[in-house]
């Protein structure tokens, strides 16, 4: 009797953890599930999913229930003798392989038919778009377009797209859990995915990442989705295809100063401290307060796709809004307590044009209007300052962030190409401080480089 209960009470408690675990597993809350699928490639999966879990459920259920009815029905017993012996069974072996086929049957057939119809062509007018993998960035062209952007993604809802994947150097792995499965980017071969977003999820934002071991930053490499209306997808291409708009105007305004942002600028977190929070209705850190270059624009962008959408008419510019963007798409990566810049600083944006078009930048970056910043290696920053995060999802893309970016990328991201830029700083990679024959930056001559990036809009 006194077996029995410890029997019963253990069953209990393993109730409740499946029952705790069937709970946390299933909460639709989770951001980055893949159970919640919004996309038709996604169902397919999904189905493939949960048909498989069900014929293997059954087939645990049978295999274990025979298994401990053998165990207690012919356990040894006191006084038993030795049991007969049998070698070998024509009917035993038939059975244990006839039914084995079956159930993979039963597996294989809707495996083969969701592998034709996810590994099937696009639909012919879907928007291409073209990925490359960079050890640790992603990326992203418009060939029909002519945009070329990096780390971010617009797309139509309602509309299919065909990715195209390669690799610029190792093996990464292209996922956005709730929109499609995961799918390889290699360097020597084209791979391709494409998938159809839900026109229901229309103003969502997206995570998406690297899930291919790549190299120290491997999970630093991610990147962001977001799922808008056609009309709004329209006004965002009309936007990405100008020039960046500090070009179009005869002087830029200066960046207000540079704030401190939490574990950022100036301000080192003690060890232990909790992470900062954004209260409901405030900004998020994307949006420092005293930044006026970064918010104002984006709001502007927001109103003026509003007053289109109320006309008819396609108006350039569309940025989704910041204040819009949910916490889980806001990344809160932590600062190198060791790495510090001379708060308040104010950047003057025409400078910093003269300063980044003179430096080591431009042998990396591209700038559509910035004739010397022709570059191939790094991002193309012509509408940097319209995107939301910087370091491929890593941090905020806010000034107080972008300056400590600038000044020390590779102690923010181990591993990092972008060289060391800040005055003084000390090299990870290359083991030495920079100096100033070697292109070392002040904190003021990088706030106005971050004056200058933060308008490109």
């Amino acid at each position: 009797m006194k077996g029995s209960d410890r029997l019963r009470r253990l069953a209990s408690y393993g109730f409740v953890v499946a029952l705790v675990v069937v709970a946390v597993s299933c909460n639709e809350a989770h951001p980055n599930t893949t159970l919640v699928p919004h996309s038709d490639l996604g169902r397919e999966i999904d189905f493939l999913w949960n048909r498989l879990l069900f014929l293997g459920t059954i087939v645990f259920i049978l295999v274990e229930g025979i298994l401990v009815y053998i165990v207690f029905r012919y356990r040894r017993r006191e006084n038993q003798g030795t049991p007969p012996q049998t070698h070998g069974s024509t009917k035993l072996e038939i059975a244990w392989t006839l039914i084995p086929a079956v159930i993979l049957v039963f597996i294989a057939v809707p495996t083969v038919r969701t592998i034709f119809i996810t590994q099937a062509q696009a639909a012919p007018g879907s928007l291409n778009i073209e990925v490359t993998g960079h050890q640790w960035w992603w990326e992203f062209k418009y060939p029909e377009y002519g945009v070329t952007t990096a780390n971010e993604i617009y797309l139509p809802v309602g509309r299919t797209v065909n990715f195209r994947l390669r690799s610029a150097d190792v093996i990464h792995s292209f996922w956005t859990p709730q929109l499609g499965g995961k799918r390889d980017v290699v360097t020597n071969r084209t791979n391709y995915m494409w998938y159809t977003p839900d026109s229901s999820i229309s103003s969502n934002v997206w995570n998406g990442f690297c899930v291919e071991y790549c190299g120290a930053s491997h999970a630093n490499m991610r990147f962001r989705v977001f799922t808008v209306s056609q009309q709004q997808f329209d006004s965002w291409v009309a936007g990405q295809k100008l020039p960046a708009k500090f070009g179009a105007v005869a002087s830029a305004p200066s960046g207000g100063p540079i704030p401190p942002s939490p574990a950022a600028p100036g301000v080192a977190t003690p060890a232990g401290a909790p992470p900062a929070t954004t209260p409901p209705g405030a900004r998020t850190a994307t949006t420092p307060p005293g930044s006026s270059v970064g918010a104002a624009q984006s709001s502007g962008a927001a109103q003026s796709s509003v007053a289109a959408a109320s006309t008819g008419a396609v108006q350039a510019g569309y940025i989704f809004p910041r204040e819009k963007i949910p916490d889980y798409a806001v990344p809160h990566s932590p600062i190198p307590p060791d790495l510090k810049f001379t708060a308040g600083l104010t950047g003057n944006a025409a400078r910093g044009k003269q300063i980044f078009s003179s430096s080591a930048c431009i042998g990396c970056h591209s700038i559509a209007g910035n004739p010397a910043a022709m570059g191939v290696t790094g991002p193309n920053l012509t509408h940097v300052g319209s995107r939301s995060t910087i370091a491929a999802g890593r941090f905020p893309n806010a000034a107080a962030y972008l300056a400590l970016w600038i000044k020390n990328a590779r102690k923010m991201k181990p591993d990092v190409i972008m060289p060391t830029l800040g005055l003084d700083e000390y090299d990870p990679v290359l083991k030495a401080k920079v100096t100033a024959a070697g292109g070392g930056l002040t904190d003021q001559q990088i706030a106005d480089i971050v004056a200058y990036l933060t308008a490109l809009k």
